[in-house]
């Protein structure tokens, strides 16, 4: 896939911005490095003249800009999802830095849409949000001051995968379909229906399952062909 094609499938999600400047500050952060899919997620302010002001003339992004209701929406669609974060999270699948995850984000974009997912300027994503995701990826900031602008982390990313999809080399190979978002969030479900109905979850009293049950998946990576497998194995527990 050429350059143009695999950064034209990623796609930027604002989740619950509390600033318009720094919806705008992404949209410029986007166009210089060639992306061009900017979805908010419940945003405070928009559209905004602050928005606007602060996109310097990626006014484009912001007009395409999609807004919806939920992060689970933004998602739709897509095959893979990054989780920026500030912060180890104790049942995420492992964290990679920001150059080491974007060569497989690029990669992943040979099947489909992607996603960089960024937090509230002041509270980040929460827990769920980032269990939605693939993978928690961490800017390396200095330990004695970490505090980044929000339209500064979509900067770093986008040069990151910028760079990735100008070397091919870095993307690692994928040899088959990966599940998409909408096929996770159904095998989930349908083993939710499946573990609870056969008594072993109880979901007053196990809490810490399905985070652990999530985090076991992602590690994964699960594969369109895996789910289906999947899907028939409970649908078969189930006629028992």
């Amino acid at each position: 896939m050429n350059l143009d094609g695999a950064l034209g499938r990623v796609r930027v999600v604002l989740s619950r911005t509390s600033h318009p400047g720094n919806i705008g500050a992404a949209a410029r952060a986007m166009k210089t490095m060639g992306l061009s899919q900017l979805v908010l997620v419940d945003p405070q302010f928009f559209p905004d003249p602050v928005a606007t002001a602060r996109a310097a003339g990626a006014d484009d992004i912001l007009a395409n800009a999609r807004v919806v209701g939920s992060l689970a929406e933004a998602l739709e669609g897509t095959v893979f999802a990054a989780a920026m974060t500030a912060r180890k999270r104790e049942m995420a699948v492992p964290m990679k830095w920001a150059r080491e995850a974007a060569g497989e984000i690029v990669g992943r974009a040979t099947f489909g849409d992607v996603a960089l997912v960024f937090g509230n300027e002041t509270k980040g994503l929460s827990n769920d949000d980032v269990a939605l995701c693939h993978m928690p990826v961490k800017i390396p900031v200095s330990e004695a001051y970490s505090s980044l602008n929000l339209g500064a982390a979509v900067q770093v990313l986008c040069y990151e995968l910028r760079m990735a999809a100008l070397d091919p080399g870095t993307a690692p190979g994928i040899e088959f379909e990966p599940a998409t978002h909408e096929q996770i969030e159904g095998f989930y479900a349908h083993l939710d229906r499946a573990i609870t109905a056969s008594g072993f979850f109880n979901p007053t009293n196990s809490k810490r399952l399905w985070p652990r049950l999530r985090r076991l998946f992602g590690r994964i990576r699960l594969e369109k062909d895996e789910i289906n497998i999947l899907r028939g194995m409970l649908s078969a527990f189930e006629k028992k």
